[in-house]
């Protein structure tokens, strides 16, 4: 086994903070660094993954990170319209509202100029209800607008909390930051609160045989800077 000078500088800091680490933990710290693994906890599955891009990867062929579907969107109902006769306008902001668009439309040109913060008019210190009424075609016929028509489109929803997101990618980040946890690889094997998954099980164990961490520390025990830990780990077990 080689270990690159990069690496062992990172080793000797990882030692020297963590003085009681045992070889197993060492090594541990050495494979994550070495072949870049980023562990990861599904934090709903309470399962962990080699990394996040393996677990996004599993949960698309899946079909369990994103569905894709369609939504409708209504545009503004129109205020006013060819069959409209009668319409109370606000002369402060040109809000109209027309005799059959409105269920009351006298009563609501009353609640709006009541409220409206443009209507500055004030009798007494209270906002004045003056407002407009027309029942001229040609009046009527400036305020038409026609409304355009409800479109389609195809959104993506979360196959994990159900929202909705405008594309694959909002929901991927949505997910990264609210479902995963990282977690460093040398917690992984010991911890017994989560499923560890299988194909990631399976490297911890066979990069965890007896001999490749035998020659991880053959490796070390070649460098001074090293020699106080792998004479240490020695001693463990030899008394362990």
């Amino acid at each position: 086994m080689q270990i690159s000078e990069n690496l062992k500088e990172e080793l000797l800091k990882f030692l020297k903070k963590n003085k009681k680490a045992d070889v197993v933990t060492t090594y541990l710290f050495f494979l994550e660094k070495k072949l870049k693994i980023n562990p990861i906890l599904f934090i709903r599955e309470k399962k962990i993954y080699q990394s996040k891009e393996e677990l996004i990867r599993f949960l698309e062929d899946q079909g369990k990170l994103w569905r894709e579907t369609e939504i409708k969107i209504q545009f503004q109902k129109e205020s006013v319209n060819g069959q409209t006769t009668k319409i109370y306008i606000c002369p402060f902001t040109g809000k109209v509202f027309g005799n059959n668009t409105h269920p009351n439309p006298q009563d609501a040109i009353y609640d709006w100029v009541s409220n409206c913060p443009e209507n500055t008019e004030r009798v007494d210190g209270i906002r004045v209800k003056r407002f407009f009424v027309s029942e001229d075609h040609e009046v009527i016929a400036n305020y038409i607008v026609k409304r355009r028509e409800p479109i389609t489109k195809t959104v993506f929803s979360s196959a994990v909390t159900g929202k909705l997101f405008n594309s694959k990618a909002a929901v991927i980040d949505d997910f990264t930051r609210n479902q995963i946890k990282n977690i460093p690889l040398v917690e992984v094997p010991s911890q017994n609160r989560f499923e560890i998954e299988g194909g990631f099980l399976a490297v911890i164990q066979e990069k965890l045989q007896e001999e490749k961490i035998s020659s991880f520390v053959e490796e070390l025990s070649g460098s001074p800077k090293f020699t106080s830990f792998v004479e240490g780990w020695m001693e463990e077990e030899a008394t362990g």
